[in-house]
């Protein structure tokens, strides 16, 4: 194992004794990055406050299970994913199944290199994004998942994966020059 992941090793232990000074410095290690995450995939503040405090109850309860097969980082954002995706499916995230047919995916439109965008208007962009085109975008290209592992994360084909993507930044380019101009 590497050193990436006994990354705060000694928090981890002590939060498996309990300790709640260590779960309150895990949890301001990772509250930011989780609520981030959370927040691109539900887009309501609310939500991803909500969900961030569901994330922790269950890093929290389920810390003994943690075995240093990967960063505290990496399970604890996979146990957030979980929620966001969960909470998402509750409110019926629809995807669109991939069909051979479908040409469009071909049709990228050029890329614009005198289009000026800020990160506030791509971050607009992509909460205007329907939820499945969201939630493989985010996963995808923010989060740095590949298609297969997206694909058995919301169980879909990898090809849908795919194409989800390629709607999505399709789609993103549509709104980033209507809402640019």
């Amino acid at each position: 194992m590497n050193d990436a992941t006994y990354t705060h090793r000694d928090i981890i232990e002590r939060c498996k004794q309990g300790e709640r000074n260590a779960q309150f410095e895990l949890y301001q290690l990772y509250s930011r990055a989780t609520y981030n995450t959370l927040l691109r995939m539900v887009r309501h503040v609310h939500d991803a406050e909500d969900l961030l405090q569901s994330v922790f109850i269950e890093v929290f309860t389920k810390m003994d299970t943690f075995r240093y097969e990967s960063t505290i980082g990496a399970w604890i954002k996979r146990i957030a994913i979980n929620k966001g995706i969960n909470f998402l499916k509750s409110r019926r995230m629809a995807f669109q199944e991939f069909s051979p047919q479908d040409d469009r995916l071909a049709e990228a439109p050029e890329e614009d290199n005198g289009l000026m965008l800020s990160v506030e208007r791509i971050n607009r962009a992509i909460q205007d994004l329907p939820d499945g085109y969201r939630m493989v975008f985010t996963l995808y290209a923010l989060e740095g998942y590949d298609h297969e592992e997206i694909g058995e994360i919301l169980g879909v084909s990898e090809a849908t994966s795919k194409s989800q993507y390629s709607r999505a930044r399709a789609r993103l380019r549509e709104l980033l020059k209507t809402n640019g101009t």
